[in-house]
Formats: structure tokens, C-alpha cells, sequence
């Protein structure tokens, strides 16, 4: 009896795929064509897919933290100096968005100066006087003088300013926000890390906002605040759209004999008011920041001061270069003590930080807390951010700021060795002395980090566009080809 034989295929699939029995040379020239261009449609496809995701990492936001104590130049390499070199055509269409902001620099700069003049003293006025053998003394035997007449005038001339600043304030703080964005004592452009506020004189009623450091929220409302009128602010909302800028105009004159006057700069001398040291100065430009067709340039943009209160986060896509569409987020944790000091962003962050101290603060102190040295605060929470596990494998790169400052602190006699006892008697030149401290922060990088790591340490003035703007390119190029290791594209 025959034995039956089962089909040696019995998969329906193989079956349908089989080709005919009676196929003939030219219907299997034609069914391998057909196969052939299947083929490569579904590797195409394959290969799209493969680039799609290449593309997907590559895509993936480039995140870049600032960290540095308030002043120390943060606020200038984020945003503006980013945007000047990545995304130039957003840049220069939000110049003309910073003129509120570089208005009220210019009148806070002015209310400092005439703060200063409530406290005028016979050495002040007559410097050449035999009165005082001790040209710091405060003694009570030194009589307080009236101001000069000269000056006096000036005083009263400049009065208008006040409404320029109220108008100015209503800008950029929203009504509603005044209580939480009027924080503290006003700025560190004086050794002791702010200005003495000593009420009105002379019939001249103090003004609310002289004496504190006005902020804004994180975030582009500000830029948009600024583009109309106040909101409310009193009498402020009857703002015509120049009228700030028209009344800096008709007060540049006064302002400009005001800043240069030798009794004025004799008492900022004694006071240790060093406003030219201080972002957001404009006083060496007034006829042209004050014309009434200004509009800001960069070099402007970069030196104005704004604080924010806050973490800040910004957001834009590069416009040039081989990294174009890439996005890149700056986050900057604020200036206060305890905004940097927080630990909470740290679990977060695993990309690169730029660390920013300013060494040329090394005889000034925190205006949160006068009894701590600011380069000191700044050598320890170096000290923090580079021994944080947490931080191990994040790229830290360091930014000696403000050397064009610590140069000019240098040449006027200031000597660094009075203030730090380790530099001892080595020569007080800025290139010197620079080497030190670059000497110093790269010895703590190497024995606090967790894990041995690169030392990438630059000393920078973040105002100066041409050096800056090569430091930043490098900076960029590492953290791209470090995020594009780290998403295995390298």
C-alpha cells in the first residue's frame, strides 16, 4: 500500500509567495524587477527612519546653567550675548526693548550721585584743606558744610527725573508686583556693596525707589511691558511715547556737568562710589544715550543692568552654523545667596555649567550679607558646586569675570596682597595676577571633584564682544560635542 507524503511546506504564506509553476522567462524577469524595487523602497524607508532618529537626538535641547553670585555678569552672557552671536536677527530686533531699561540705569546712576551730595563735608568741598590730617577720618570735629551753590542748582534742575524713574518702574514691574520685585538695598557699585540712602535734604522729599534694587520676573514680560504704557502708576499714566527719553534729552546738559564736576567726583572718591565699575554706566555717553533718536547698539545692550528674581530660563534655536535648528535652553538660577546656593536644580541638570566669578569684586563685600568678602563667597561656592556627586560628569567651565575692571582697580594703586595674604609680594600686575587666581580655582577643581574632569578656565570681561564672543564660540563647541557624545552621534 503506497505511503502518503504530507506537502513539505504547509505555511499558507510561503505558499502565496511561491512563484508558478508555469511561470515563464518574462514573467520572472518581470516578478524579480518588482521584488527588487520593493527592496530598495524598504530599505529607503528603513534608512529615513535611522536618519530620523539621528536627527531626533541631535535635536534634543542643549541646556547650559549659569551660575555666579548677584553682579557677576551672568545676566550678560545669557540672553544678550547669546543672542548677538547665535540668533543675531532676534537680537537686533529686541535692542530697542532695552532703551527702558538703559533709561533707568542712567537716572538710578544720577540718584546716586545727588544721594551722595545729602552728606557733604568740609574735606569734600575743600580738598586741599589742612582741617583733617587723616583724609578717611569721620570725625564729628568735621563740620558739615552746605552744598555749592553751583550744585544746589543742579540738584533742582535734575528734579524731573524722579517721574522719569516712577515712569520707567511702572514699565518694567507690574502694579500688582511691586512689593515682591523691590527687594533689598541697591547695588554694589561702592566697596561696602551699596549706596547710603540718607533721605531728603534741602527741601527735597525722598524718592521711594532711590535706595532699592528694582526686579523683574523671569521671562520676555517685561520686553513686552516696555513696548507700551504703564499700567498704573499714579499721575504715570499720562506717559506721552518719548516722554521718558524727551526728558533725559533736556536734562543731558545739567546731568553731564553733574558727573563731571570735581567736588562731585572729590565726594564719590571718599565715599568709595565706584558707578564706572558698575554695570548699567552710561554716564561717559550721555549726549549720545540721551539724543531723541537713540537706539540702543549692542555694546549697550550687553552693559545694562537688569536683575531678575527667580529662576530664569531662555529658550532659542541657533541661526547659523553647522548646529543650525539646534535648541538651546540658558538657565540662569539667579544672583541671591539663596537662589544659587539651592540644591534643587542640581538632579536636573547633566549637560554643562559656566561658573562666573568676578575677581575684581575682591574688595567689595555681598550686598545680602557686608561682613562676607564677595571673592570670597565666590571661592567657596566654587568649592560646593565642584566637590557636588551629583555633578560629577557635568562640564564646568569657569569665567574669571570683570579683568577689565580688576586692571583699572590695579593701575589707580588698589593693592590685591591688602585684601588677599596669600598672593604676598608678587607683582600687583593684572596679568599676575589674573595667572593667580586661575592658579587657585583650577587647584580646587582638581582636588574637590569626585571624579578627575577637564579644567576649562578663561578670564573674560563679558563686555567685551570681540574676546567674549571667541570665548563663548569655544565654550559652545565643547558643550555641543560633549552633547553629541553623550547621545552617541560621536
Amino acid at each position: 500500500m503506497p505511503v502518503s507524503r504530507e506537502p513539505q511546506d504547509r505555511d499558507p504564506l510561503s505558499a502565496a509567495l511561491r512563484p508558478p509553476i508555469d511561470e515563464t522567462e518574462e514573467e520572472k524577469a518581470q516578478r524579480l524587477a518588482e521584488e527588487e524595487a520593493a527592496k530598495r523602497v524598504s530599505l529607503a524607508i528603513d534608512e529615513a527612519i535611522r536618519l530620523e532618529d539621528k536627527q531626533r537626538k541631535k535635536r534634543k535641547p542643549v541646556r547650559l546653567l549659569l551660575l555666579g553670585q548677584s553682579e557677576s555678569g551672568a545676566s550678560v552672557v545669557h540672553t544678550p550675548q547669546f543672542q548677538r552671536l547665535y540668533t543675531p536677527n532676534a537680537f537686533r530686533e529686541e535692542r530697542i526693548l532695552w532703551r527702558a531699561v538703559i533709561q533707568l540705569n542712567i537716572v538710578r546712576s544720577i540718584h546716586t550721585i545727588l544721594e551722595a551730595l545729602n552728606d557733604v563735608r568740609r574735606r569734600d568741598v575743600y580738598p586741599s584743606s589742612t582741617y583733617t590730617s587723616d583724609p578717611d577720618s569721620d570725625s564729628e570735629s568735621e563740620n558739615h558744610v552746605s552744598l555749592p551753590y553751583h550744585l544746589e542748582e543742579l540738584r533742582r534742575r535734575l528734579y524731573p527725573l524722579h517721574h522719569v524713574e516712577s515712569l520707567l518702574i511702572a514699565k518694567l514691574v507690574p502694579p500688582n508686583e511691586h512689593e515682591a520685585t523691590t527687594l533689598g538695598v541697591g547695588g554694589s557699585n561702592s566697596v561696602n556693596g551699596n549706596v547710603p540712602h540718607y533721605g531728603g535734604a534741602h527741601g527735597m522729599p525722598s524718592h521711594a525707589f532711590h535706595h532699592q534694587e528694582i526686579f523683574v520676573r523671569p521671562g520676555a514680560s517685561w520686553k513686552l511691558r516696555s513696548q507700551g504704557r504703564p499700567q498704573s502708576a499714579g499721575t504715570t499714566g499720562q506717559e506721552t511715547v518719548d516722554e521718558s527719553q524727551t526728558v533725559l534729552h533736556r536734562c543731558c546738559q545739567d546731568m553731564v556737568s553733574l558727573w563731571n564736576d570735581p567736588v562731585v567726583r572729590q565726594i564719590l572718591r571718599r565715599r568709595k562710589i565706584r558707578l564706572e565699575e558698575s554695570p548699567g554706566f552710561y554716564l561717559n555717553d550721555l549726549p549720545r544715550v540721551t539724543s531723541l533718536s537713540y537706539f540702543p547698539s549692542d555694546d549697550d545692550v550687553l552693559k545694562a543692568r537688569l536683575k531678575t528674581v527667580g529662576v530664569s530660563e531662555y529658550s532659542f534655536h541657533m541661526e547659523a552654523g553647522p548646529e543650525t535648528g539646534t535648541e538651546w535652553r540658558i538657565i540662569d538660577v539667579g544672583g541671591s545667596r539663596s537662589q544659587v546656593r539651592s540644591s534643587t536644580w542640581v538632579p536636573f541638570f547633566d549637560d554643562a555649567i559656566i561658573f562666573l566669578a568676578p575677581i575684581s569684586a575682591f574688595d567689595q563685600t555681598l550686598v545680602e550679607d557686608r561682613s562676607v568678602n564677595r571673592l570670597e563667597d565666590s571661592v567657596l561656592l566654587w568649592k560646593e558646586v565642584c566637590s557636588n556627586k551629583l555633578l560629577a560628569k557635568v562640564d564646568l567651565v569657569l569665567f574669571l569675570n570683570k579683568c577689565d575692571i580688576l586692571a583699572s582697580k590695579l593701575k589707580s594703586g588698589i593693592r590685591l596682597a591688602k585684601y588677599v595674604r596669600s598672593f604676598g609680594d608678587r607683582p600687583n600686575e593684572p596679568e599676575v595676577v589674573e595667572k593667580y587666581f586661575r592658579s587657585k580655582f583650577s587647584a580646587i577643581h582638581r582636588e574637590h571633584s569626585p571624579i578627575p574632569r577637564k579644567f576649562y578656565g578663561f578670564c573674560t570681561s563679558v563686555t567685551d564682544t570681540t574676546t567674549t564672543g571667541g570665548i563663548i564660540a569655544s565654550v559652545k563647541d565643547m558643550v555641543v560635542r560633549e552633547h553629541l557624545r553623550a547621545s552617541k552621534l560621536l
